[in-house]
């Protein structure tokens, strides 16, 4: 069974980063395309970032420019740089596995203004 746990979240202030971190298990994980999605109050849960098992990465224009997903399949884990931030990526980011949809728990970002 995959499980994928992320960490990295936190309180930070606008124009600050942070980078978000994606532990899978329970598979081959370079074997699978992964991707980020983020739900804020209130909102529908959204693709923000996805990258093939190819390392090929593709953005929602929200946080294109901003935010940079990558992956190291010798730690199973697949990461979020996320730069520049804004008051409007306050949400909890998700990382996914969609193959096989399995989700990870989530993990708060809050960026004060």
């Amino acid at each position: 069974q995959v499980q994928l746990v992320e960490s990295g979240g936190g309180l930070v202030q606008a124009g600050g980063s942070l980078r978000l971190s994606c532990a899978a298990s329970g598979t081959i994980f370079s074997s699978y395309n992964m991707a980020w999605y983020r739900q804020a109050p209130g909102k529908p849960r959204d693709l923000i970032a996805h990258i093939t098992s190819g390392y090929s990465t593709t953005y929602a224009g929200s946080v294109k420019g901003r935010f940079t997903i990558s992956r190291d399949n010798a730690k199973n884990t697949v990461y979020l740089q996320m730069n520049s931030l804004k008051s409007e990526d306050t949400a909890v980011y998700y990382c996914r596995m969609p193959t096989v949809d399995a989700w990870g728990q989530g993990t708060q970002v809050t960026v004060s203004s």
